[in-house]
């Protein structure tokens, strides 16, 4: 884990094309870091795609102890304080980062950005109250959302998340037009002999396609895909 995703993808690249060293590969990794950061790997030419596994929506989340409570707060209070609220991200060019820019570009607001070494250490810094607010994956912080330990006032998808069906999406409440959704899939070192992703993907959309595994992901606000290797290899260029 850390810097986005950036550094398993590394290993991955890196790795002997055995089928023994995978990632669980994010978009921010894949998709943004090659147009923000110098990255030392080429996620088409040193990766090879086996199956998208999910998509999940992000979730705007904030400490309990800020004084906003919807989306037109919020942008109201950022417009106020222009830079006072402090989000944290997983890292510069991660998902979260970004779609906390494509708000910041449409509300017209200015936000100030804590990058953190990965996703892990972001929520855990804003459930310690280090910062004010976060967009993170809904799998990261659903728990804190049910205890208590962080409040929910957005989701960043197009439609509501089944797994917090009382929060609204940022465009019906107030930012129309956005919609920012990461994604997860499994990739492999370029080499990998074709017979061993051909077994990695179908025993993944297998399981993929299971009622539990696949009502469990949904609960937890993951829409399943099952990719084949072809159809993310395409996806990943589009992304």
């Amino acid at each position: 884990t850390g810097a986005g995703g950036n550094i398993g993808i590394e290993t991955v690249a890196k790795a002997t094309p055995d089928a023994y060293t995978l990632s669980r590969g994010p978009s921010g990794a894949i998709a943004i870091s090659q147009n923000m950061n110098k990255v030392p790997y080429d996620p088409v030419k040193d990766l090879i795609p086996i199956t998208q596994t999910s998509a999940q929506v992000m979730v705007v989340v904030l400490h309990p102890s800020v004084p906003i409570h919807s989306v037109k707060e919020l942008i109201a209070y950022a417009k106020a304080q222009p830079g006072k609220l402090i989000y944290a991200s997983s890292g510069t060019g991660g998902s979260g980062h970004l779609a906390v820019e494509l708000f910041q570009a449409l509300a017209k607001v200015n936000m100030t950005h804590v990058p953190y070494k990965g996703n892990g250490p972001a929520v855990l810094a804003l459930v310690a109250g280090e910062v004010q607010l976060g967009f993170n994956n809904i799998l990261a912080v659903l728990p804190h959302i049910n205890s208590g330990r962080l409040k929910a006032i957005a989701v960043t998808s197009a439609k509501r998340a089944p797994a917090v069906p009382n929060v609204p999406t940022i465009a019906e409440a107030g930012v129309p037009g956005y919609e920012a959704v990461s994604w997860n899939g499994i990739f492999a070192p370029a080499k990998t002999p074709r017979p061993i992703v051909n077994k990695i993907h179908a025993e993944v959309v297998k399981i993929l396609n299971t009622p539990d595994v696949r009502e469990k992901l949904m609960a937890a606000g993951s829409d399943p895909v099952g990719s084949t290797p072809e159809e993310f290899l395409a996806f990943v260029k589009s992304e």
